[in-house]
C-alpha cells in the first residue's frame, strides 16, 4: 500500500525524490520505494522525518512495536516537579529562549507567566527573530472558567485572565505573536519551545501551582509530546482571536 502520508508531506515542502534522495544520500529508487509502501531501515526513517520535520511514527505508524514506542515515550521524559512553584525560574525562561521556530502557550490565565518581564522579553525578541509565538487564555466568560473556579474552592479565575491580558498588552499588537481566546475544559496547562514542554497538570480541589509539572522533549518513536502538541492545536483551532 502506498504510503500517502510520505508522499503528501514531501508534495507540500516541495520535495522531490531526487531531492531527498540526494539529502539522505541514497539510490533515488530507494526513496520511490518507500512512497510505494516499502518500510526504510531505521537510520533512514529517522533521517527522512528529521527531514520532513515530522515524526517517524507518524510517517510509518507500524515500523515500532508497542514496547518500543513505551520505551520512546519514556525517554521523552526529562524531569517531575511535584508543584510548579518548584520550577526553576531559569527553567521558564531558558525554555523559551532556546526555541527557535515555535513558542506555544496554552492556559487559563498563566498570570505568573505574564508577570514576568524577562519573560516577556524573551517572547518579544523572539517574535523579531521569525518565531511564532501563539497564546491561548481562557474565555473570561466562559462555563469552562466558571467550573474551573467551582472545582478550586475560588472566585477569581476570571479576574486573573482579564489581568493577564492587561499585563500581555506590550504584546498584543506585535507581529508574530497571536493571542486567541478558548472556552475549553483543560486538564493541563502547556508550555511549548519548539519540541520541549513544560506540561502543569490540573487537579480537581487544587491551583495550578500546587499540581506537578512534567518537562518533556520529544523523541523519534515516542508519542507523549505529539499528544500534547496535537491536543494544543486542537483548542488553536477552536479558539477565538482576541480583541
Amino acid at each position: 500500500m502506498p504510503n500517502e502520508r510520505l508522499r503528501t508531506a514531501m508534495l507540500e515542502r516541495g520535495i522531490s525524490p531526487a531531492d531527498l534522495a540526494e539529502t539522505l544520500k541514497v539510490d533515488p529508487k530507494s526513496v520511490e520505494r518507500w512512497i510505494s509502501g516499502r518500510t526504510p531501515y531505521r537510520r533512514h526513517r529517522y533521517a527522512v522525518a528529521a527531514h520532513l520535520g515530522l515524526d517517524e511514527v507518524y510517517l510509518w505508524p507500524d515500523a515500532l512495536n508497542a514496547d518500543q514506542v513505551a520505551s520512546a515515550s519514556e525517554s521523552e521524559i526529562i524531569n517531575i516537579y511535584p508543584h510548579r512553584w518548584t520550577v526553576p525560574s531559569d527553567v521558564w525562561r531558558n525554555l523559551f529562549d532556546n526555541a527557535e521556530r515555535e513558542i506555544g502557550v496554552l492556559v487559563y490565565s498563566g498570570l505568573f507567566l505574564s508577570e514576568d518581564a524577562g519573560v516577556q522579553r524573551i517572547f518579544r525578541e523572539k517574535a523579531d527573530a521569525g518565531v511564532r509565538v501563539r497564546i491561548l487564555l481562557g474565555d473570561p466568560t466562559a462555563e469552562a472558567i466558571e467550573q474551573r473556579d467551582t472545582d478550586e474552592g475560588l472566585e477569581i479565575l476570571a479576574t486573573k485572565i482579564k489581568n493577564a491580558i492587561h499585563m500581555y498588552r506590550p504584546l498584543l499588537n506585535l507581529d508574530g505573536v497571536e493571542f486567541r481566546q478558548h472556552q475549553t475544559v483543560l486538564y493541563n496547562s502547556i508550555y511549548r519551545a519548539d519540541d520541549q514542554l513544560l506540561v502543569n497538570t490540573h487537579i480537581y480541589g487544587a491551583i495550578a501551582s500546587q499540581a506537578p509539572v512534567f518537562h518533556l522533549r520529544r523523541v523519534a518513536g515516542g508519542g507523549m509530546v505529539n499528544m500534547y502538541l496535537d491536543s494544543f492545536d486542537r483548542v488553536w483551532d477552536g479558539a477565538t482571536p482576541l480583541e
